[in-house]
């Protein structure tokens, strides 16, 4: 029967009730006809028990003579302890919460012949409309109903722990009293030291991160007989179905779990190093708040040195490049009690899983590893050669940069002209044709904190494996061209080919040209020949008028102002 009947049936027995003149049928013993029953019933009532109820006591014929909804309480009463009228003290047993029922009271099983004052007359049959609202013993408990438990459950909470949780507050029969989902916003607090009711303190404990349960207590262990204002009355049963969010100890450290360590791991990192990692930053039970992978770029900061959080900086001592890590980090060492805002609410453990792609000193020199020397290796490059030379080029963490076999040439340069970063002008020094070297270069002797956008990060560590494929010997240090033979005596004027006692661009560089064709001089090699001629032209020609003259003309030997002849 569904409860809108039996409500309308209930609803006719009273109209009845009202409208009949014949005196009552006397009655042998209580009736009890349950007007609502609750799909489920946790608990029925006993002898002993202590219970909270509303009524409505009527006689046969309607007539209200008491009412607890009047009085806006409930009617708070040990069953069976003869604190009651008889027939109501056996109605209430076995009954659930939130049942309701019409009982039927003789009145030998009420007031009896004497009647109760002018408010119930004697030898009266009373009918009361109950709806129980609580239930509790002397001797109950805390009880914890675990209905979520996740699998990973590596830690519980214990006395003196910091936890942060949600909880929808509840009356035994369903009433919302508070909700810390309402307030946005999660209780902290420690547990097992007094700072929460007996009974939250006691439900609490045992729990996951993860966890959810539903923790009942008897008012002894609530509010006890006073409540707690308007909203929990006293002498209540209180249910709060409780999410466990955050878990922590002021003893707590930093706690690190790797999950990758490649090998071999040749070095790792210590105070003072500048790192460049990724990570996914979480809260204890999983909500996301950071990543440095939603923003396509490494974090780069120096370790040990108070760049970052105190948690952080003692997380990321004693990593490998490519190593992989949990890093779990207590409130104190992390953003304490403040938080960050909206992301990282106060005194929240966060969770930071993070992946190393690179590290360095500043005090870092260029690593130079020869991987293959030929048996011949007389002819050693040095500063002023033309060289050429292949290269793969990659980051630390294996990431391809740029390679010239991709390109069929080689790379060339000449070493000390600045054409290259410094850490590979190094790399190249003294090597012979055939060498092939790995070469490791910081980013102070690289690309700097800038990089080259859109190839190389700022603050990256270069790996270069070169092969030296050809070298061009170069001049001495300060010359761009050098007479392989004895220079002429007669050198003005036989670069005035038209002998008009002063010698013009053209015939200057058409001289200059023969004579490197001709093997009687060289120019310093891996420059442009023409831009090289041109400035040795200016460098003779000192007033600036096209021409030099033979007054204007010297030798290199003879004056140390000029790289010209």
């Amino acid at each position: 029967m569904s409860h809108w009947a039996q409500g309308m049936i209930y609803l006719a027995v009273l109209v009845a009730f009202a409208a009949c003149d014949a005196p009552p049928v006397p009655l042998d013993d209580i009736v009890i006809e349950k007007t609502f029953v609750p799909e489920q019933c946790v608990r029925a009532v006993k002898v002993g028990d202590y219970v909270r109820y509303h009524y409505n006591g009527m006689f046969p014929d309607g007539k209200k003579f008491d009412s607890s909804y009047d009085r806006s309480s409930t009617y708070n009463v040990y069953v069976g302890k003869k604190q009651l009228i008889e027939g109501m003290d056996r109605a209430l047993v076995g009954m659930c919460v939130n049942e309701r029922r019409l009982v039927k009271i003789p009145p030998q099983l009420a007031y009896g012949k004497e009647g109760y004052g002018d408010v119930v007359p004697p030898d009266s049959i009373l009918h009361f409309d109950v709806l129980l609202l609580d239930v509790w013993n002397t001797d109950d408990g805390v009880q914890v109903n675990s209905y979520y438990t996740p699998e990973d459950c590596s830690r519980k909470v214990e006395v003196s722990d910091y936890v942060r949780y949600h909880y929808n507050g509840t009356l035994l029969d369903g009433t919302l009293f508070d909700s810390s989902h309402t307030r946005l916003r999660t209780y902290d607090t420690y547990v097992g030291i007094g700072w929460l009711i007996a009974g939250m303190d006691q439900g609490l404990l045992g729990m996951c991160v993860g966890e959810r349960r539903i923790i009942t207590m008897p008012p002894s262990l609530g509010y006890g007989s006073n409540g707690d204002g308007s909203d929990i009355p006293g002498q209540a049963s209180l249910v709060f179905d409780v999410v466990l969010l955050d878990l922590h100890n002021p003893k707590d450290g930093v706690s690190i779990a790797d999950q990758i360590i490649p090998q071999p791991c040749l070095r790792k990192s210590v105070a003072g190093d500048f790192i460049r990692y990724h990570y996914n930053g979480s809260l204890l039970d999983g909500t996301f708040f950071d990543s440095s992978y939603s923003r396509n770029r490494t974090y780069d900061t120096y370790v040990g040195k108070g760049y970052v959080i105190s948690g952080m900086d003692e997380g990321l001592i004693g990593v490998c490049i490519g190593e992989k890590r949990r890093i779990t980090i207590p409130p104190h060492l992390g953003y304490g009690e403040e938080g960050t805002g909206t992301k990282i609410p106060g005194s929240a453990v966060l969770v930071f899983d993070i992946h190393v792609i690179d590290f360095h000193n500043p005090t870092d020199k260029v690593e130079i590893t020869t991987t293959y020397k030929p048996e011949v290796c007389d002819t050693l490059t040095k500063k002023g050669d033309f060289v050429k030379y292949h290269y793969n080029a990659s980051l630390m963490d294996g990431f391809f940069i740029d390679s010239t076999y991709n390109y069929g040439k080689t790379y060339n340069i000449v070493l000390g002209a600045n054409q290259v970063v410094p850490g590979m002008e190094e790399g190249l020094m003294e090597m012979c044709v055939g060498e092939k070297r790995h070469v490791v270069i910081p980013p102070h002797l690289g690309y700097g904190e800038r990089g080259v956008d859109g190839e190389v990060p700022g603050s990256a560590v270069l790996i270069f494996n070169i092969e030296l494929i050809e070298i061009e010997v170069g001049l001495p240090d300060g010359y761009m061209f050098i007479w392989n033979d004895e220079v002429s005596a007669d050198l003005f004027t036989e670069m005035d080919a038209d002998k008009d006692l002063q010698v013009v661009s053209s015939e200057f560089t058409d001289y200059i040209l023969r004579q490197v064709n001709e093997g009687k001089g060289r120019l310093a090699p891996g420059f442009d020949a023409y831009r090289i001629i041109e400035n040795m032209f200016s460098n003779q020609d000192r007033n600036g008028d096209g021409k030099i003259t033979e007054d204007e003309f010297k030798l290199k030997a003879d004056e140390t102002s000029h790289d010209e002849l």
